[in-house]
Formats: C-alpha cells, sequence, structure tokens
C-alpha cells in the first residue's frame, strides 16, 4: 500500500494529525504529516503577534511575513515532500481544508506522484477557478471564519486571525468555528499552536485542470457534515464539479458527521476511512 502523506489547513501544521497517526500505524500503514508552505515550521509570525503592548491597529494593517507565498511555491514544497517520503513511488495524499488547492496542484503537475488523492473538507477548486471564489458562493453565507478574518487580505498578503486577543467571545466563535466537537481543554490547546496567517497566494492561484493530469487520479472526498468553515452545500459543489467535468473519474465520498477537525474530534473513525484509500 501507499504511503500516506497528511497536509494540514491553514493555521495549523503537521502536529494537528497527531492523534491520527498512532491510529494508522496501528494498521499497518505508514503516515507521515507535512508541514504546508507558510504553516509550522515554516511560519513567520508577525510583529503584532508577540509585541507588547497589543497593537490593534498592526493587527489589520502590518504586511504578513509569508505575504510572498504563492500556490506555485506551497505545491513546490508538498511536491519535493513526496518525492522524498514515497522514494519516487506513489502516495496518497490528504489534504485538509485549504490543502486541497495544493493538492490539486501537485496531482495535475505529477499525477505519477499520487496514488490517490483524498481531500478532507477541503477547497477541490474547479479548472481555473481561485479557492477564495468559494467563500463568496451563497452555499458559503453562513461559514464562522470569515467574519473572525482582520484586515484586508490585499494589504496584508494573508487570511489573519487574532490568536492574540483576550477577546473572549471572538476566541469562543474560533473554537466553533474549527473544533464545534472537539473536547473543550483539546480545543484550547490546538489554538494555543495556531499561527495567525494564511497567505493569501495558496487561495488566489488557480489550475488548469486536464483529463491527464489531476483528472487521471483517483479521488476521494471526505464530507464533514457539521462543518462550520467549509459549509457542506460548498462541500457537494466541489464534488459535483469535479464529477462533472471527469464524469469518466467520479468522486468517492465518504461522510462523517463531524466539525472542521475530525484529525482531534474523531481520530479514530478518521482513521478508518483513510487507512483502506490508495491500495
Amino acid at each position: 500500500m501507499s504511503t500516506l502523506v497528511l497536509v494540514h489547513g491553514f493555521w495549523h501544521g503537521s502536529w494537528c494529525w497527531s492523534e491520527v497517526v498512532p491510529h494508522v500505524a496501528a494498521a499497518g500503514r505508514l503516515a507521515v504529516a507535512v508541514d504546508m508552505a507558510g504553516h509550522g515550521l515554516y511560519a513567520r509570525r508577525p510583529r503584532w503577534f508577540t509585541a507588547q503592548p497589543y497593537d490593534r491597529e498592526a493587527v489589520s494593517t502590518e504586511v504578513s511575513p509569508v505575504a510572498d507565498v504563492s500556490l506555485d511555491d506551497a505545491a513546490e514544497l508538498l511536491t519535493s515532500q513526496i518525492k522524498r517520503i514515497g522514494g519516487g513511488e506513489p502516495v496518497t495524499v490528504v489534504a485538509h481544508s485549504a490543502a486541497g488547492p495544493v493538492l490539486t496542484r501537485t496531482a495535475q503537475q505529477t499525477p505519477e506522484l499520487v496514488a490517490h488523492a483524498v481531500y478532507l473538507s477541503a477547497y477541490m477548486p474547479a479548472s481555473g477557478v481561485p479557492a477564495a471564489a468559494y467563500t463568496q458562493l451563497p452555499e458559503a453565507a453562513d461559514d464562522m471564519v470569515a467574519p473572525l478574518l482582520q484586515g484586508d487580505p490585499a494589504r496584508t498578503g494573508a487570511l489573519r486571525l487574532d490568536f492574540a486577543t483576550d477577546d473572549a467571545a471572538y476566541r469562543q466563535r474560533l473554537h466553533e468555528a474549527f473544533y464545534g466537537d472537539v473536547d473543550p481543554v483539546l480545543a484550547d490547546a490546538a489554538t494555543g499552536l495556531l499561527t495567525p496567517d494564511g497567505p493569501i497566494g495558496i487561495m488566489l492561484g488557480t489550475t488548469t485542470l486536464t483529463h491527464d493530469g489531476w483528472g487521471s487520479v483517483q479521488r476521494t472526498y471526505i464530507v464533514c457534515t457539521r462543518d462550520m468553515a467549509i459549509r457542506p452545500g460548498v462541500q457537494a459543489k466541489f464534488i459535483s464539479e469535479a464529477d462533472a467535468a471527469f464524469p469518466d473519474n467520479p468522486t468517492s465520498v465518504v461522510t462523517l458527521d463531524a466539525s472542521h477537525s475530525p484529525f482531534l474530534s474523531m481520530p479514530g473513525e478518521l482513521a478508518d476511512v483513510i487507512i483502506p484509500l490508495g491500495h
């Protein structure tokens, strides 16, 4: 079976898979979690995040130190990671949330390296469409992340969340957006590991999809039915667009009764879904 490569979404890091990997390993499957460009060990925190006193204006205006990270950069990093992990053999990539467009670009450019593309409540944009466009759909109108974003991404170069604030109501909304069904103590620990800036370039980049590129790769979409960050209606849109464009390679669909972060709320159940994929 191919190695599983686990890729987190915006603001997170490879750490978020730490509850899933033991379940996968126990089943005899090799899994490696990696950091996405601009995140984890590649994250760079803006000055306001650790500055004292707290500078409310800087939160909205400071240009992000990861503002120059593009979809090209993120796909190049992921490609290098899966080449190293797989030793040139194809791997199964599980992408969460905003890692979706990075997986899509990588699978389009190097389909021979991706045995199976798995989208966990992730952006799976259609050909030539930026992931950011899906945040404007009517189906996304009640997502809980957009109202939490700080500043103008065109100015800061990032989708920015304020994890330094002491505003209890804001922090509660963050928990509801990402970790609605996660144990509160675990959710607090996870929130403390999040970094504030997701590079807007990853969400603005586009990929032209072809039948012999992304369209040739087997794919599974894991729908999270209680997701308040990427709403179920938006997830359904990704699946229907992909199947319309590539009807000879339809999307396999699995449903979890989960919020946006099943790797924390139901790691065993999530592991059971991904372990059989990518034979």
